[in-house]
């Protein structure tokens, strides 16, 4: 499995943003996905995740409520639209899988949130 990340960029406080996660290859090995984010100065930690099946959904604390992840399983993405967007959300983002065999990660892609 390999996972491709994009959407990442520079967005004002308050602004909106939409990360993607493409996956290829042995797709099929997939039971869930997940979003994680790497704050400077700070340890990845985890955002939101989706299984790949029912699409059952949770969500970190801090993005509950401005966050929606969801899947599209015929396209093999996923999905994180981030909502009132803060400066303390800027970090890399990175897609995760957790296949059968082992979790896989993307390579990550920039979100700034700043005036």
């Amino acid at each position: 499995v390999q996972l491709v990340e994009s959407g990442g960029g520079l967005v004002q406080p308050g602004g909106s943003l939409r990360l993607s996660c493409l996956a290829s290859g042995s797709t099929g090995s997939i039971n869930a996905m997940e979003w994680y984010r790497q704050r400077p100065g700070q340890q990845r930690e985890f955002v939101a995740g989706i299984t790949r099946e029912r699409g059952t959904t949770n969500y970190a604390d801090s993005v509950k409520g401005r966050s929606t992840i969801s899947r599209d399983t015929a396209l093999n993405t996923m999905l994180l639209q981030m909502n009132s967007l803060k400066p303390d959300d800027t970090g890399v983002y990175y897609c995760k899988a957790l296949t059968l065999w082992r979790d896989v990660w993307g390579q990550g892609t920039q979100v700034t949130v700043s005036s």
